[in-house]
């Protein structure tokens, strides 16, 4: 190995280690304050119990869930959802305080709305949607479904049509 890439390659080391110790010798971390902290743990735990409620209820639709305990986990998950709501107005005039610091501020100018280019595919699936405006062609001797008068095949079992 030369010499040159030897002190390149350590001065390469050298620059990563510091660019990752940056924030480590400079001792700047972000303060949260103590409202903050609450606030934030408040909306992941209402969060948490709306997942568990959907879950609940999904449990339920299963069959996993049996029919005389799913009340009254539905009824102590809503509860505490209705604490942690409560506990969320509590904190959220303070919020309400700052939004309204905000909107004393002069608007802001108007942004020009850039074409995505997601609009030429909506209009396409559009303009495919007003041609399938077709008649029914019969049903699917296979499943049942209804079919178009232009289709081939099913499109629910895939069954090739006459």
């Amino acid at each position: 190995m030369d010499i040159g890439s030897i002190f390149l390659i350590l001065a390469l080391m050298i620059l990563t280690v510091l660019y990752i110790s940056r924030p480590i010798i400079e001792g700047k971390a972000v303060q949260v304050s103590v409202e903050e902290h609450d606030f934030s743990m408040l909306l992941a735990e209402r969060d948490r119990v709306i997942n568990a409620l959907n879950e609940l209820e999904f449990d339920n639709s299963l069959g996993k869930v049996p029919e005389s305990d799913y009340p009254a986990r539905s009824k102590a998950l809503k509860q505490y959802g209705a604490k942690i709501l409560q506990q969320l107005d509590e904190i959220s005039p303070e919020s309400a305080a700052s939004l309204e610091l905000e909107s004393d501020l002069p608007p802001k100018q108007a942004v020009k709305k850039l074409p995505h280019q997601d609009d030429d595919l909506e209009v396409m699936i559009a303009a495919h949607r007003r041609a399938r405006q077709e008649k029914t062609g019969g049903f699917c001797p296979q499943c049942g479904h209804a079919v178009q008068q232009s289709d081939r095949f099913c499109p629910k079992c895939g069954a090739a049509l006459a």
